[in-house]
């Protein structure tokens, strides 16, 4: 009884000044991630379901890792069809929210948009880690899958067509042979030290849609996701 009477005076002026209780630390009793890549992809190439099946993949892999309480998107774009006037097309950057986003280790990624698509940002084989906090597979390793789906340019957008008639495996539905998927390294390594070879989002197409042909150029059907809010 003494002990709770002597320390009722301390937790009164605590409250009076605002500082009874200090702010907890990013992180603290929760899970901190707001970015990763899927562990694993849905099996189907690049045929995910579209936006709706890739972004229920995301938070289906978010909440099997204890941040299933914010709302998942997954970084892709999809392509307008009716030509340049199409206002239908999708832009992979317009989908993620405003930032900031930190790995499962509660490393930051980014603070914003603008940051995330220039060399400021920190995505890195390091940084950029699967829901479950461990580093996905680079060039260097075997099996390979250091290409990621986006479908997107470097900053962000989706191909125009009919220039590019398909950088999206049919706007993420097809599994077959034909069509192609822009991807990105997200290990940042390529065969030559050029901007595109090392770039986390738009880096080279694939050979086809199928599971076997994202394989044959260092994927494995993995994309990112970012929370929104």
């Amino acid at each position: 009884m003494h002990a709770v009477v002597k320390w009722l005076p301390l937790l009164a002026a605590g409250a009076l000044t605002g500082c009874a209780v200090p702010p907890a630390p990013l992180g603290a009793g929760a899970n901190p991630m707001t970015f990763f890549i899927t562990s694993v992809g849905l099996g189907k190439g690049a045929d995910l379901g579209g936006l709706e099946g890739a972004d229920a993949h995301c938070q289906a892999l978010a909440k099997a890792a204890g941040a299933g309480d914010r709302a998942w998107r997954a970084y892709l774009s999809t392509q307008a069809t009716g030509g340049l006037a199409d206002p239908k097309a999708v832009h992979a950057r317009d989908r993620i929210g405003a930032g900031p986003w930190y790995n499962a280790k509660g490393v930051l990624i980014a603070r914003n948009v603008e940051e995330l698509h220039s060399p400021r940002n920190n995505l890195t084989k390091e940084t950029a880690l699967d829901e479950k906090g461990n580093m996905v597979n680079g060039r260097t390793e075997k099996p390979n899958k250091h290409d990621i789906l986006t479908g997107s340019r470097p900053d962000g957008t989706a191909f125009p067509p009919p220039f590019f008639p398909d950088m999206t495996c049919g706007n993420w539905t097809k599994s077959g042979a034909d069509g192609a998927a822009m991807t990105g390294h997200h290990d940042r390594a390529g065969p030559v030290d050029h901007p595109w070879a090392t770039s986390w989002n738009s880096a080279h197409p694939t050979r086809g849609c199928s599971q076997e042909a994202l394989r044959s150029t260092g994927g494995d059907g993995l994309f990112y996701c970012f929370a929104v809010k």
